[in-house]
């Protein structure tokens, strides 16, 4: 109970934080927030809540999580984004280098 609570107020602060960013954006960020609360895939949370595919979805998650005003909006978010995508690109790389990471 009081989980919600403090969700739905961090929801309102994140509406409040910055008007520059767009209902899509604050939508796409509140939706990476809790999108395993979707059933099925998160592919297809993402095709019914946004009406795009997963591969244009991530394309403007990216150049949103770069952006100040989402970093301003939800640091925490942002900033785990940011790690993981970082993360993902060093895997990456490694592979196409015959490398492995541990």
């Amino acid at each position: 109970m009081q989980r919600d609570k403090d969700r739905e107020q961090g929801t309102a602060e994140l509406h409040a934080a910055d008007p520059v960013l767009s209902e899509r954006d604050r939508a796409m960020l509140e939706f990476e927030r809790q999108w395993w609360k979707f059933a099925g895939s998160k592919e297809e949370a993402i095709r019914q809540q946004f009406d795009m595919s997963g591969t244009r979805y991530f394309q403007i998650l990216n150049d949103l999580i770069d952006r100040p005003e989402a970093l301003a909006a939800d640091p925490l978010l942002v900033k785990r984004l940011r790690r993981m995508r970082s993360s993902r690109q060093k895997a990456r790389a490694a592979r196409n280098l015959g490398m492995r990471l541990d």
